[in-house]
């Protein structure tokens, strides 16, 4: 059987590439693309088993991955570019495939069709139960600045509803007098805390300001995302449950 071998060349200069800029990926849109998850690690995650083909080397509880690149943080900064919130549907384990039954629009009256049980889930008449989820669309800040999104749910709920009054409680002055800028005006920092309730301990996160964007080109990738988003150009995907999450504690 016939080899190509190729010679090993030098790196190619950066302005041949910039001449072809984007060229291949024309018709390349944003629904054509995975978007990652910005996720907190913990002690039963299968990226820190190295038993599990999913191990991923120098992964541990209390790490943040990005589940598309398998990149690991100890801390990120972020710009948050659009906010959701939805009721997932899950079947309980043992008869689930572990992904969500359905997805619900935060205004949707199904939750009114729910009854809490004794083990504080939300249980619809067919059995399974809602999920209450806040989603955060993000810009990831840094040298190569891409797309994710953080979920949170269960005890992460009070998070995001600090992070949202965070935003929120921003006010600039302008010609017309006090405003409050767009989310994506300002920068974040994200990182991991241990936490513990009397059912057990797990790792949550912690969200403190920044500042604001002080980058022309990173202020405009965040507002085109968040249009993106919001005009639902961008799929709103839930991540399988695989393990048991640490957050339902």
């Amino acid at each position: 059987m016939n080899q190509v071998t190729t010679k090993k060349e030098g790196a190619l200069a950066t302005n041949l590439f910039e001449a072809d800029a984007n060229q291949g990926a024309q018709n390349i849109s944003q629904e054509d693309l995975a978007l990652p998850f910005l996720k907190i690690l913990g002690q039963l995650s299968p990226e820190v088993n190295k038993r599990d083909g999913k191990y991923v080397e120098g992964a541990e509880p209390g790490k943040i991955i990005n589940t598309v690149t398998n990149e690991l943080y100890d801390d990120i900064d972020v710009i948050p570019c659009h906010y959701k919130r939805q009721y997932v549907e899950w079947q309980d384990r043992g008869t689930s495939t572990g992904a969500p039954v359905a997805i619900h629009d935060a205004d949707s009256d199904i939750v009114s069709q729910t009854t809490r049980d004794k083990t504080y889930k939300d249980r619809l008449p067919n059995g399974n139960y809602l999920e209450n989820t806040a989603n955060h669309f993000v810009l990831l800040c840094g040298k190569n600045p891409g797309t994710a999104l953080i979920s949170m749910k269960s005890t992460q709920l009070k998070v995001s509803r600090k992070w949202n009054s965070m935003m929120m409680g921003i006010k600039m002055q302008g010609k017309n007098g006090l405003f409050t800028p767009p989310t994506y005006s300002h920068i974040y920092n994200l990182k991991t805390v241990q936490m513990s309730n009397d059912k057990g301990t797990w790792f949550g996160w912690d969200v403190s300001k920044k500042g604001p964007v002080t980058q022309k080109d990173l202020y405009d990738m965040a507002k085109n995302f968040a249009i993106s988003v919001g005009k639902g150009e961008v799929e709103t995907k839930v991540e399988t449950k695989e393990t048991k999450s640490e957050f339902s504690l």
